[in-house]
């Protein structure tokens, strides 16, 4: 069994969680998340990213709206709909719940 895979998975795992509180904290274009989301070490590229916003927006959890660029091509910035605020707060007390449960199971000793 590779390491390296199942650290892999955990990341996606946890991405669309991560990107919700991105956007939530207000209107970001992809880049800006890219770059968080590398600084976290969540290690994101953009053909991993645009699919998972198209799906977070065909779910009503995200809106974009266009911006004009005065140094190229306009620029897609997203915001969280209500909807995407009430899925995350469902998604926040499921991440608090697994936190809890895998500290409680890690923590024992022998």
């Amino acid at each position: 069994m590779n390491a390296s895979n199942t650290q892999i998975q955990m990341r996606k795992g946890l991405l669309e969680f991560c990107i919700l509180h991105i956007i939530k904290r207000g209107e970001v274009y992809a880049s800006d998340m890219i770059e968080e989301l590398t600084e976290a070490k969540m290690i994101v590229v953009e053909g991993t990213l645009y699919p998972l916003l198209q799906r977070l927006k065909n779910a009503s959890l995200v809106s974009y709206r266009w911006v004009e660029s005065e140094s190229g091509p306009p620029r897609k910035y997203y915001s969280i709909t209500e909807e995407g605020k009430q899925f995350l707060e469902t998604l926040n007390a499921t991440w608090d719940s697994l936190v809890q449960s895998t500290q409680q199971i890690t923590s024992k000793q022998k």
